[in-house]
């Protein structure tokens, strides 16, 4: 028995399920901030992104739609910074995010996911043409914008955060001697 794409993805219906409700739990509640996590969204994050750039070189419609998301995501970035409640508790430091911003990026991300499965699904093309349907899944324009508005927003986020704890650390060690 050979897999089939179908199969693939239909196995992966309930990993990619489970992932999006724990992070839809993750935008809606408190969250104890964890510098490590923090990092390693400025690391991985713009390394994502540079990759989507560099394989989108050669598509001008396709660099500047990343670059126009990232730029919108960096802006939502700031506004989603100014609507969350941080606060310095004993046992560190917690902030609450504006799950607004975080929800309507996710759920248009995903929106636009499941509507090119849609097409590739729907679509009367043997097997080898679907594969290069897939291929356009990443280098569409819109979802590009999209996928660059979400992880720019992300990591413009986690900076954010750092330097929120940053300041926080300078101003007054946690209470108990706890290093940030």
């Amino acid at each position: 028995m050979t897999l089939t794409p179908s199969l693939v993805a239909f196995a992966l219906v309930p990993l990619i399920l489970w992932r999006l409700y724990a992070r839809y739990r993750r935008l809606v509640s408190r969250q104890k901030s964890r510098a490590w996590r923090h990092w390693a969204a400025v690391v991985f994050f713009p390394a994502i992104l540079a990759l989507l750039a560099f394989t989108s070189l050669v598509r001008p419609l396709a660099e500047v739609a990343l670059f126009g998301g990232v730029a919108i995501g960096i802006a939502l970035s700031v506004i989603g910074l100014r609507h969350t409640r941080f606060e310095v508790a004993p046992d560190g430091f917690w902030f609450t995010p504006d799950a607004r911003i975080g929800i309507a990026l996710m759920s248009l991300l995903v929106a636009r996911v499941l509507y090119r499965f849609y097409q590739m699904s729907t679509a009367a093309l043997p097997a080898a043409a679907r594969g290069s349907q897939m291929q356009d899944l990443s280098r569409s324009p819109l979802t590009l914008v999209l996928i660059g508005m979400l992880l720019a927003y992300y990591t413009a986020y986690a900076i954010g955060l750092l330097r929120w704890r940053r300041a926080q650390a300078l101003a007054a060690p946690l209470p108990g001697g706890t290093p940030p």
